[in-house]
């Protein structure tokens, strides 16, 4: 990581604010304005997914969002309300307290400033490169899981069936497609449509805002046909004004009962967030510091607590957006801000009649950018320990729905437990004494009856404290199967690193193996292994003459001193 001064650290807008002129506001005024068209419309409905009233997530598009650009390191990522943040923050919440309630409303930004506090200090630390503990497979297993269980959630209100109560998503979800016979029919119309509108646009124009146009439209056919006076669901009354700035207040039992879930919110919002700065870095040949976004994104999901709403995360879709619209700085998330503002001020009203399975329709198909099965397909082609990791984390993660969580501790887990067994157990090949492949290594002129006191074992990892006892099980086998055995020659090149545990084992080891006549020899020792060895005292111990720079010198002067008397 590049050395930043302290000011920029703690001040990075200072770095990009000073700069602005009128061509870099022009070009992030127009990106900040589009963002906006979508932020809105999206925003109710991450609200709606959240489990909270609507306009909740015009709150979370406004202070967070420029929150999350002073502090952040990317000029291209959006924060606000996004997809899998909400489910989170629902699924969360869910088993604490009735949908929309006043505590559920509560127990959500306590969500949001514990969440927060976990980056900030990740962040502090430096910690941003523990992220990569959540491997890939992990994260697309879980976010493909994720993916089905929001969609199944949306089911209700896009079709405006009464919602199922069972306590477990998946079985909500079999007794709502039981009862698709009790569809309301302008529900079911309105949200019909809405999906149409919306494939439309991304088919023949997807560089339209087709979510604003969707909106825009339906919204005015719910008025005048009067959807709300025929039982159908609506945004409804939006409070004018700006939202309150407020401690969070939550019971101490709550604050700790939340403590896991926003942990993973922590984890898996950034991960979201940092997929977004790293290919906005990429394309636009500009670096960002992933520990400084980190602090960005908490300060985001502590402003929304302070301004009373949900938890915040960099939004891919419209980070992408500001990509391609070439926005140069923070300044084009201020610009979104602005327009969100106004909104909250002045347009609410608006917003009144727009129908429930609008939103619904919005969210469904947002997630066809998250589903990406084909990158499960992938890690079993890639790795078979990625691929258990990924199908057990999907799997964990429906199983356990709403606490869906627990798939991400389940698979991170899992692909550290295997991260672990496989260092335990790295690859070993054994040229055996007689076999064809030392025989090819072996110079011509060595007798038949010496080839049998010549064996090689190449250990492909670390020397070891996980992984030490299993280099000494392959090599006492060596020796157990071969009583004519006189030199082991351990070809090292891949040998990059010995700690403690390594030493002493290879101490203990050539002492046992001397006092059978046979000698430890080593070939390809790196400069850093060698080092550990000799300040150890162990080199002095092996001797000089059984350390070679290759394979070939070695086995030449091991042939030559094979026919000699035994080196023990």
């Amino acid at each position: 990581m590049q050395f930043r001064p302290a000011w920029q650290r703690l001040l990075p807008f200072l770095d990009w604010l000073p700069r602005a002129n009128r061509d870099t506001l022009r070009v992030d005024a127009i990106a900040g304005i589009t963002v906006a068209l979508v932020a809105i419309p999206q925003s109710l409905a991450y609200a709606q997914l959240a489990g909270l009233p609507a306009y909740y997530g015009l709150y979370a598009a406004l202070v967070p969002t420029v929150v999350g650009a002073l502090f952040g390191s990317s000029a291209q990522l959006s924060t606000g309300p996004v997809a899998l943040t909400s489910l989170l923050t629902a699924a969360s919440i869910a088993p604490l307290a009735a949908s929309g309630s006043e505590q559920y409303i509560a127990y959500t930004i306590a969500l949001a400033m514990l969440s927060g506090f976990f980056q900030i200090a990740f962040g502090v630390m430096r910690l941003g490169v523990l992220m990569n503990l959540l491997s890939h497979p992990v994260l697309m297993g879980f976010v493909n899981a994720a993916a089905i269980l929001i969609t199944l959630s949306q089911i209700p209100s896009l079709f405006g069936v009464p919602p199922a109560s069972t306590g477990h998503a998946l079985g909500d979800a079999w007794q709502i497609l039981r009862r698709l016979d009790e569809a309301h029919g302008y529900s079911l119309g309105f949200g019909v449509s809405a999906v149409a509108i919306l494939m439309a646009f991304r088919r023949f124009a997807p560089n339209m805002p087709g979510v604003l146009f969707a909106v825009a439209v339906l919204t005015v056919l719910s008025y005048y046909l009067g959807y709300a006076g025929h039982g159908g669901r609506v945004v409804g009354e939006i409070p004018r004004g700006l939202p309150g700035f407020a401690l969070p207040v939550a019971d101490w039992n709550a604050w700790v009962a939340l403590l896991p879930a926003s942990f993973v919110i922590a984890v898996i919002s950034f991960m979201e967030a940092m997929s977004s700065a790293k290919i906005a870095s990429i394309k636009t040949a500009t670096k960002w510091d992933e520990n400084q976004e980190l602090i960005g994104q908490g300060l985001a999901k502590v402003a929304a607590a302070f301004s009373q709403t949900m938890p915040v995360s960099g939004s891919f879709s419209r980070s992408a957006l500001n990509l391609a619209l070439n926005a140069r700085s923070g300044m084009a998330s201020l610009a979104c801000a602005l327009c969100v503002l106004l909104t909250v001020l002045y347009f609410t009203p608006l917003l009144k009649h727009l129908p429930q399975p609008v939103l619904a329709a919005i969210i469904i198909m947002a997630l066809t950018n998250l589903i990406n099965f084909r990158s499960l397909r992938n890690a079993w082609r890639a790795s078979g320990d990625d691929a258990v990791a990924a199908i057990l984390t999907f799997c964990t993660t429906l199983a356990f729905a709403p606490q869906i969580q627990n798939g991400i501790f389940a698979g991170v887990l899992v692909s550290l437990s295997l991260f672990i067994y496989r260092r335990m157990r790295p690859q070993v090949e054994v040229a055996e004494p007689g076999s064809e492949s030392l025989a090819r290594d072996l110079p011509a002129e060595v007798p038949q009856a010496l080839r049998g006191a010549i064996g090689v074992v190449r250990f492909d990892a670390s020397l070891v404290f996980v992984n030490a006892s299993y280099f000494e099980a392959a090599v006492l086998g060596l020796e157990a199967a071969h009583p004519a055995l006189r030199f082991v020659l351990v070809s090292a090149h891949s040998i990059n690193r010995l700690d403690a545990s390594g030493v002493e084992m290879l101490s203990n080891l050539g002492d046992g193996l001397r006092k059978k006549g046979i000698a430890l020899v080593f070939s390809g020792v790196n400069t850093q292994v060698y080092e550990v060895l000799d300040r150890t005292g162990l080199a002095t111990r092996i001797g000089a003459k059984n350390f070679f720079p290759d394979d070939q010198a070695a086995l030449a002067a091991l042939a030559e001193r094979a026919a000699g008397p035994s080196p023990g």
